[in-house]
């Protein structure tokens, strides 16, 4: 049996908590964020596990646009996760807006609140793609865990 010193903070990087957030989205993203949590993807094999409590989350997974209401909510949740933690904008309106951007309550992508570590592109983004973003995220937490060591 294994197991694993408590200040050895590897474990982070081998089973990362997930928070999925979604702002203003036509919910196409949400459901492929979804779809990869099912045996056909299956994300928990790197054992990612989705969770509703950012004080358990390791990565922010958010998908759709920003407007005024939804920014405390953001936030808020970005600053109850414990360092080092990640945030991944799931699709084009998570990046940029999208399709939403010229509008009046839109404004814009995520990284207009927040640090944004990986940007996954797409209308809906496909569940391989949400996948590379979320593994991308885990190196990306690896090298903070790191340096906060340090």
């Amino acid at each position: 049996m294994f197991i694993q010193k408590v200040g050895n903070m590897n474990f982070i990087k081998k089973s990362p908590w997930i928070l999925h957030y979604d702002g203003t989205s036509c919910n196409g993203c949400d459901i492929e964020v979804l779809a990869c949590l099912t045996p056909l993807y299956d994300v928990e094999r790197f054992g990612i596990i989705n969770t509703g409590n950012p004080k358990h989350a390791d990565i922010l997974l958010i998908t759709g646009s920003v407007n005024d209401q939804n920014i405390p909510v953001i936030k808020q949740l970005y600053e109850q996760m414990a360092d080092p933690k990640v945030v991944v904008a799931v699709g084009i309106c998570a990046t940029s807006g999208g399709i939403f951007a010229e509008c009046y309550n839109i404004v814009g992508g995520i990284d207009k609140v927040l640090p944004v570590d990986v940007y996954v592109p797409g209308c809906a983004a496909r569940p391989e793609s949400i996948i590379d973003g979320v593994v991308k995220a885990l190196g990306i937490l690896g090298e903070k865990q790191k340096t906060a060591r340090k």
